[in-house]
């Protein structure tokens, strides 16, 4: 722990000497939603305000616009030999990839804090109650947590950091795909069937539930089902590609 704690401390003051880091994990999320609510929201046929139905979609938009400093994170680690001298010293192997998760969480949890305060400021007002914040702080940090996995799975994967900051694209595209921005069915043929059968349309549609107070129990089998093959993907690759490179 102590190990962990000291290499979340240095991942920390990566991130905030990163200023690009900084905007794509706080506030292009809130830039995008500001874009869609104001801009593109009246365009939309959506029952009730947009802003309702757009921000858990935004929330987890949040938590994936933070994801390609991770993969970058990771990869420099590897490629510029820190992971050699972490070697030669008493630190717990484990700790370095355990603490990139843990930033990536607390990073993504700091930005979906100010999207929430800027979607209430905007005219946000869920259903939810007390329980359902709370089952819905916890579904967050599942997310997080399976997404984080994977992806430090993917930085250490790539072989430069070129490739590293690509290679975490499809997880921030794939959620414009699902139902985050428009309901599923409104999508045409093709598009809406790969939209109601990848991981993100279950895991928006129970964040959606649990804030208008009326969570889908399909949908929040099938979004912790996928979280959880996710997060367990990304732990054995992500420490079966450490044990080889490192």
């Amino acid at each position: 722990m102590s190990n962990a704690t000291t290499m979340l401390g240095r991942n920390f003051k990566h991130t905030l000497r990163n200023p690009v880091a900084v905007f794509n994990a706080v506030l292009f999320p809130i830039v995008l939603m500001l874009m869609f609510v104001y801009v593109f929201g009246g365009a939309f046929d959506i029952d009730g305000k947009y802003i309702d139905y757009a921000t858990p979609g935004m929330i987890v938009l949040t938590i994936c616009y933070g994801l390609s400093a991770t993969a970058l994170a990771v990869n420099s680690d590897m490629t510029r030999g820190i992971i050699n001298r972490f070697k030669v010293m008493d630190i717990s192997r484990s700790a370095v990839l355990s603490a990139h998760v843990a930033a990536t969480m607390l990073r993504s949890l700091i930005a979906i804090a100010a999207l929430v305060g800027v979607a209430f400021a905007l005219g946000f007002r869920p259903a939810a109650s007390a329980l359902d914040w709370l089952a819905t702080i916890g579904f967050i940090v599942l997310v997080s947590f399976a997404t984080a996995w994977i992806t430090v799975a993917l930085g250490l994967a790539a072989k430069t950091p070129e490739s590293a900051g690509l290679v975490s694209v499809p997880l921030v595209m794939l959620p414009f795909l699902s139902s985050a921005i428009v309901p599923a069915e409104t999508m045409g043929p093709g598009v809406r069937q790969f939209a109601e059968y990848q991981p993100f349309t279950p895991i928006i549609e129970t964040v959606r539930g649990l804030l208008t107070g009326d969570p889908s129990t399909g949908s929040a089998l099938s979004a912790v089902i996928w979280c959880a093959g996710i997060a367990l993907v990304g732990y054995v690759w992500a420490l079966s590609t450490f044990k080889k490179r490192a």
